[in-house]
């Protein structure tokens, strides 16, 4: 029979917390039963009785949106239905815990207890019979009991019971904010995000992970936090230089996760210097908008060869300094490129994890989300913000026998057919829109 389980969520990324608890279901093997979710802080799940508390703490251990985990000894929406149901689920436990030294907590949400109401409902739970020492620190066993109150109510309408079994890693977001982290940029990701962006890809030890718009790291430092290791790429060759004696390495350097770090080069996409076969476990990257400027990518606007220039008698694209030609870049031709990249690049069931903008219209916004043949989509996240919002795509490497079909049709045009009058707007329909206020149905880039 499998065991119930009570997960307690962090307050923020709610369409985020079952993606990254099903990721991490998934990293270890772990099969887990979603019964019951309420969309502000609490979910119910069961897992396998094989090895289910080890399981339990397992799941939990690396999560960035839960608190903890605890095992339901009983639920109800009245704390007559809640004592019955603890009964019914627990007796056989109680005789386990009867001497361990223990704290009982209580937690109301959307409401507050006095103390004098606290201990009131800590002594309801007398029937348990514990007779061990009370130890408000560092106890062995702790018993809490959760209230979901409607903003108002007059009443809880869902009380918990649980033992606590395990905590998460929401702690170490103390340790990777971004007000601490030595080398940083204005579009440096958010802690936080990169970390549950780690989970969601399944960054671990003895895997390789790369970003091919890495700028200052964050997501290699949370896949790097997690084992893997790391190499990444940016066409700004400044970002990956560093200032100030600075740059992505120290901020490896700054959390002791050097192991994890191999290398970073300048690149663009579809002229990275890596091989296209199978060997990368993961692509985790957040690729620019092409707001703050229009996207370019190395190469001339009318795709011809130049004549060589000389410098002094040496050819100028042989010198340190010398900046290659850039063309205009459409945003939906470089979503294409990272899913090509991603299927000739990844390991089977290797994981993509990208990031896009799409305006918050009731039609949908202006950018379909990317779709390949050899990539199964396994998750969308939204991060919403006042016009817009960003989502978080996260796709699987399909197995060879799985791919019926090993083309797919892409939703704009290729890198290497942007006319030469082409503008940023006319390649890119979320910076047309992001510039007009989203005003007005959105428009198909041609």
């Amino acid at each position: 029979m499998d065991m119930d389980y009570l997960v307690r969520f962090a307050q923020i990324h709610e369409s985020f917390r079952i993606p990254e608890l099903q990721a991490l279901a998934d990293l270890l093997g772990i099969h887990v039963g979603f019964a019951d979710y309420s969309q502000y802080l609490f979910l119910l799940l069961s897992l396998d009785p094989l090895y289910y508390q080890d399981a339990a703490r397992n799941l939990i251990s690396r999560s960035i949106l839960t608190q903890g985990i605890y095992e339901l000894w009983g639920t109800g929406s009245t704390y007559d239905e809640l004592h019955a149901d603890t009964r019914r689920r627990t007796s056989n436990l109680w005789q386990n815990y009867k001497s361990a030294p223990f704290k009982f907590e209580v937690q109301a949400f959307m409401a507050t207890r006095s103390l004098s109401e606290q201990n009131d409902l800590i002594t309801s739970f007398s029937y348990l019979g514990f007779k061990g020492p009370i130890k408000l620190r560092n106890p062995e066993q702790i018993f809490c009991v959760f209230e979901d109150w409607d903003w108002g109510g007059s009443a809880p309408k869902k009380i918990y019971f649980g033992r606590f079994v395990g905590g998460s890693s929401r702690s170490i977001l103390d340790t990777y904010t971004l007000k601490k982290r030595k080398y940083l940029s204005t579009t440096s990701m958010d802690s936080e995000l990169a970390l549950i962006t780690a989970n969601l890809t399944h960054a671990a030890p003895g895997r390789l992970f790369h970003d091919p718009f890495v700028g200052t790291g964050s997501f290699l430092v949370a896949c790097a936090h997690f084992g893997a290791c790391t190499m990444g790429s940016d066409i700004d060759g400044r970002a990956v230089r560093g200032k100030n004696g600075r740059n992505i390495f120290t901020n490896f350097g700054q959390y002791d996760l050097v192991g994890g770090y191999l290398d970073m080069f300048v690149a663009d996409l579809t002229h990275a210097p890596l091989r296209r076969s199978r060997f990368l476990d993961g692509i985790i990257c957040d690729p620019p908008y092409g707001v703050r400027e229009g996207l370019k990518v190395l190469g001339s606007r009318d795709g011809g060869s130049k004549e060589v220039k000389y410098i002094d008698g040496e050819p100028a694209h042989l010198q340190d300094h010398y900046l290659p030609p850039k063309k205009p870049y459409g945003f939906e031709a470089m979503l294409n490129d990272i899913l090509d990249f991603a299927a000739e690049t990844l390991v089977e069931s290797g994981r993509l994890s990208l990031w896009m903008p799409t305006a918050n219209d009731e039609g949908g916004g202006d950018l379909e989300i990317p779709r390949h043949a050899c990539l199964e989509m396994i998750s969308v996240c939204v991060q919403a913000f006042n016009k817009w919002s960003r989502r978080l795509l996260t796709y699987k490497k399909l197995r060879d026998d799985d791919v019926k079909n090993q083309t797919h049709q892409p939703i704009s045009q290729s890198s290497n057919s942007v006319a030469a009058s082409t503008t940023a707007n006319e390649l890119n329909a979320f910076r047309k829109r992001y510039f007009e206020g989203f005003r007005g149905p959105p428009q198909q880039v041609d």
